[in-house]
C-alpha cells in the first residue's frame, strides 16, 4: 500500500517544479514510510511513497517501461492486485518480461498490453495513475468498490491528483474553499454522492471509474457497475458458491511478504474472515479487538450496539486458537488523538470513531504491516437492523439515517433558507434511486430491498472504507477487506432478498456459508457496530467543548448556528439508533469547526 501524487500541465514545463512535486509527495509519507520517488517530464510530474508489502527489494516507483514508439509509460500505483499471479502468467505468455515479482509491474505491463481494457482484468483494491508520453494522456483508475482513495482537481491546463487531499493542498495552485450548501455533507458525510467532497474543485474519482486527462480536458467514465439479472441457483448452490468465493478471496488477501494479522470483533463478519484465514494457515494467526476502560460498567445498549464486543471477541479467538490482543483504550485519551485523525483525513473527523480506530491501528502496527477486516459484509449481505424493519425500509428516504434528528436543523434561519437541507437530502435520495440497476419485472419488497441495498453501498460504505483507509494508512498499516471484492458482490447482489433472509435473520447467506467454522454464540449474534465509549467523563468533555464553541466569537461555524436549537439538542434525552444520546450526535459541529480553522478553509 502506498501514496501517489501527480501534476499534469500542458501549458508549462514541470521539470522546473521538482520542489513542489516533492512537497506534494512528502505529505503522504505516513502512507508510504519505506521509500519515495519522483519522476519529471515537461508536462507530467509523478510522485510516490511506498509501503513495501510485496517484493520488498523490487517494486520501486514511479515505475517506467517503454511504450509506443519506445517512449516512456510511467505508473504510480497504490493498492494490492489479488490476481497478479494469474495476470503475470498470462502476460508472460504474450511475450512480456518481468524484472520484479511485484504486482505494480503487472499493472504496468497490463496497461502496455491492453490499454484502457486492462481495468476489466484487475481484481483487488487499487488507485493508480499512468502517464503515456506518446499519447500525452494520463489515465487515473480507482477500484470497483472504492477501497482505495483517489482525489483529483481539474485545472484549465491539466489536473492535480493524489491519494489524499493533503498532497493537492500542498500545491500552491489549490486553495481550500467550501460553500454553505456543502454543510449537509460536512455534518453527515454519508450523504455525499459518489465522487463528491466538501472542498470546492476537489473530487474523488468514484468507485469503478476511470479518468482520461489530455489536452481536451478531464473525462470521467465508469468501467464497472452492478448488473441485475435473474439468479439461477437454488439455496444450497448459492450457499456453496458464497463459501467458495469467500475461501478464494481470503486466500488471495493473505498473500504478503510482511507480517499480517486479523481484526476480530467477535461479530459474524470479522470472525468469518478469521475462521477462513485460520483454516488456510498452518501457523497460529494473531487477532486484535478494541475496547474501552470501564466499558463493562459504562455500556448502554442501542439498536445498533446491543452488546459489548470484547466477550465475543475473546470467545471467537479461543475457538479459533488465535493469539489475541484486546486493545483497551482510556476514553480520556481519545481527544488527544484528534489532531492525528484530522491530519489523516484532511476533512472533518468522525470524533471518537476515528480517534479510537487510529489508536487501535497504531498498536497493531507495532507488530504487523497488513491486517484483514470484516468491513462491507453488512452492505453486501444485508446486515443492519433496519433491513428487517418494515417502517424504516418503507420510508421515502435513506433507510440508514435512522430515527435521529438532522444536525442541519441546528442552522440559523437565514442559513437554513439558503442551504434548504430537506430539499438537498431529497435530491440526493432521488439521484441515487435513479441509478439503481433494476431487475425487469421485480416489484414489491424485492424491488424495494434492491433499492435499500444499493443505497447502502453508496454513502455508508464509502464512509466506512474512507475511515478504515485514513486511520490505518496514517500509521502505515494496510487493511484489506475481503467482503469488498467485486466478484463476491456481483454474485450476492442478484440473490433475491427472500433467499438472503431465508431463515428470518439478517445475513442468512453468510451465516449459512460459515456455520461449520464459528462458535454458536458468534454465529447467532446480532449486528453490533464498531464500539463506542459511553464513559460519562467523555460525554462531559464533549459538552464542555461544545459550550466553549458556542461562546467563541472567533469560531467560523458558530455564526451559522441557531444556538438555542443546539442547546435543545444537547439536552435531549433518550437513545438513538447508533449513539447513546444526542450529545454524541453533535460531535460533527466540533469537528467541522476544528477543520475550518486548521485548514484555513474559506467558507461562503
Amino acid at each position: 500500500m502506498c501514496g501517489i501524487a501527480g501534476w499534469i500541465a500542458f501549458d508549462r514545463d514541470l521539470t522546473r517544479e521538482r520542489d513542489t512535486v516533492a512537497a506534494m509527495t512528502r505529505t503522504l509519507h505516513r502512507r508510504g514510510p519505506d521509500g519515495e520517488g519522483v519522476w519529471l517530464s515537461p508536462h507530467a510530474a509523478l510522485g510516490h511513497r511506498r509501503l513495501a508489502v510485496l517484493d520488498l527489494e523490487g517494486g520501486a516507483q514511479p515505475m517506467v517501461a517503454a511504450g509506443p514508439a519506445g517512449r516512456p509509460v510511467v505508473l504510480v500505483y497504490s493498492g494490492e492486485l489479488y490476481n497478479f499471479r494469474e495476470l503475470r502468467a498470462r502476460l508472460r505468455g504474450l511475450g512480456h518480461r518481468f524484472t520484479t515479482t511485484s504486482d505494480t509491474e503487472v499493472v504496468l505491463r497490463a496497461y502496455l498490453e491492453w490499454g484502457l481494457g486492462c481495468v476489466d482484468r484487475l481484481a483487488g483494491m487499487y488507485a493508480f495513475g499512468v502517464w503515456d508520453v506518446h499519447r500525452e494522456e494520463l489515465l487515473l483508475v480507482r477500484d470497483r468498490l472504492g477501497v482505495k482513495p483517489l482525489y483529483y482537481h481539474p485545472r484549465p491546463d491539466g489536473v492535480l491528483f493524489a491519494s489524499e487531499p493533503k498532497a493537492i493542498l500542498a500545491n500552491p495552485g489549490f486553495r481550500p474553499r467550501t460553500r454553505l450548501e456543502d454543510l449537509p455533507i460536512l455534518f453527515n458525510p454519508r450523504l455525499a454522492l459518489p465522487g463528491e467532497t466538501p472542498l470546492t474543485g476537489l473530487h474523488q474519482l468514484p468507485p469503478g471509474h476511470l479518468a482520461r486527462i489530455d489536452r481536451t480536458g478531464t473525462h470521467v467514465l465508469p468501467y464497472w457497475h452492478l448488473v441485475s439479472h435473474e439468479h439461477p441457483d437454488d439455496l444450497d448452490t448459492t450457499i456453496g458458491t458464497v463459501r467458495e468465493l469467500l475461501e478464494q478471496i481470503v486466500a488471495e488477501q493473505l498473500v504478503a511478504d510482511v507480517p499480517r494479522c486479523l481484526l476480530l470483533s467477535g461479530g459474524l463478519d470479522s470472525t468469518a474472515v478469521a475462521a477462513l484465514a485460520a483454516a488456510r494457515q498452518p501457523e497460529r494467526l494473531s487477532t486484535y479487538s478494541v475496547d474501552f476502560a470501564g466499558s463493562a460498567g459504562d455500556f448502554r445498549p442501542t439498536p445498533l450496539r446491543p452488546e459489548r464486543d470484547s466477550p465475543f471477541a475473546l470467545a471467537a479467538a479461543a475457538h479459533l486458537g488465535t493469539d489475541h490482543t484486546d486493545v483497551v483504550l482510556d476514553p480520556e485519551l481519545l481527544p488527544g488523538a484528534v489532531p492525528d485523525a484530522l491530519a489523516a483525513r484532511d476533512l472533518p473527523t468522525l470524533g471518537q470513531f476515528d480517534t479510537s480506530m487510529y489508536l487501535l491501528f497504531r498498536q497493531v502496527r507495532e507488530r504487523f504491516t497488513v491486517a484483514l477486516s470484516g468491513e462491507g459484509a453488512d452492505e453486501v449481505f444485508g446486515g443492519y437492523p433496519w433491513f428487517l424493519d418494515p417502517k424504516t425500509v418503507g420510508a421515502d428516504t435513506f433507510p440508514w439515517l435512522g430515527n435521529g434528528p438532522r444536525l442541519t436543523g441546528c442552522l440559523a434561519p437565514d442559513v437554513l433558507a439558503r442551504v434548504r437541507p430537506a430539499e438537498d437530502e431529497a435530491d440526493r435520495y432521488a439521484t441515487l434511486l435513479a441509478r439503481v440497476p433494476r431487475l425487469t419485472g421485480e416489484t414489491g419488497l424485492a424491488a424495494r430491498m434492491r433499492e435499500v441495498l444499493y443505497l447502502s453501498l453508496q454513502g455508508p460504505l464509502t464512509y466506512l472504507l474512507d475511515r478504515k483507509d485514513r486511520m490505518s494508512m496514517a500509521v502505515g498499516l494496510e487493511v484489506r477487506v475481503p467482503f469488498c471484492d467485486h466478484r463476491l458482490l456481483s454474485y450476492v447482489w442478484n440473490v433475491p432478498w427472500k433467499m438472503k433472509t431465508f431463515d428470518g435473520q439478517e445475513k442468512s447467506l453468510l451465516r449459512a456459508a460459515v456455520a461449520d467454522l464459528l462458535p454458536e454464540p458468534v454465529l447467532r449474534r446480532r449486528k453490533s457496530a464498531y464500539p463506542s465509549t459511553f464513559a460519562p467523563a467523555y460525554g462531559e468533555a464533549v459538552r464542555r467543548e461544545l459550550d466553549a464553541l458556542l461562546a467563541d466569537p472567533d469560531s467560523p461555524l458558530t455564526p451559522l448556528l441557531d444556538k438555542e436549537k443546539v442547546y435543545a439538542l444537547r439536552d435531549r434525552r433518550g437513545p438513538l439508533m447508533a449513539v447513546a444520546d444526542t450529545l454524541h450526535l453533535l460531535l460533527p459541529l466540533l469537528e467541522v469547526d476544528r477543520w475550518l480553522r486548521a485548514y484555513d478553509v474559506a467558507l461562503g
